[in-house]
């Protein structure tokens, strides 16, 4: 079945879509880049800098790290990247409620074979 997936490009050039979104709710369940980047299979260097993007992208954080040590770190999103996630989501939500019907005619019409990515 043919499906949408919803990718934000920003002037700037920062982009936010399924990845950074399920990387920025990893880090929030689990309170952790480390622990969020296993949990998605994910190099935990690539997830650093998915999270640098981001912080960089926008002129509020969106990710609190504290430092390692005894007690250990972590990672909690700030109330903004909190607010970014939701806000994805939400429009994530609006895309997949999207008429079907407008989908179904060029699946049905798609070769069987992967075909030419345009």
């Amino acid at each position: 079945m043919a499906n949408l997936e919803l990718m934000t490009h920003l002037e700037s050039g920062a982009r936010k879509g399924p990845g950074k979104a399920a990387l920025l709710e990893s880090a929030r369940d689990t309170g952790s880049i480390s622990a969020a980047s296993r949990a998605l299979g994910m190099d935990y260097r690539r997830a650093w800098l998915l999270l640098a993007t981001q912080d960089r992208a926008f002129d509020t954080p969106v990710v609190q790290r504290n430092a390692g040590g005894h007690g250990g770190g972590g990672a909690t999103l700030t109330a903004f990247g909190l607010e970014l996630l939701d806000r994805y989501r939400r429009q994530e939500a609006a895309v997949a409620s999207l008429d079907q019907a407008d989908l179904a005619e060029p699946q049905r019409r798609a070769l069987r074979s992967e075909g030419p990515k345009a």
